[in-house]
């Protein structure tokens, strides 16, 4: 997981804003990158569950490659 170190900025009193050491949002931005990438993973798998398949040995059959 990743170690966060964040400075609160508050506007009357409420936290407005928070500031991350750069090194910290970049490692954030990179682990939500692949969270996304994850994510549409998923989805693209579900979405083509009940798409037909074929395995490797026949496409390579069909491609002349065997």
């Amino acid at each position: 997981m990743i170690s966060l170190n964040p400075e609160f900025l508050t506007k009357h009193g409420k936290k407005e804003f928070v500031v991350l050491p750069y090194e910290e949002f970049e490692a954030l931005r990179d682990y939500l990158d692949t969270l996304e990438d994850l994510l549409d993973l998923r989805k693209a798998k579900q979405e083509e569950a009940e798409c037909p398949t074929i395995s490797l040995d026949e496409a390579k059959q069909q491609l002349d490659l065997s």
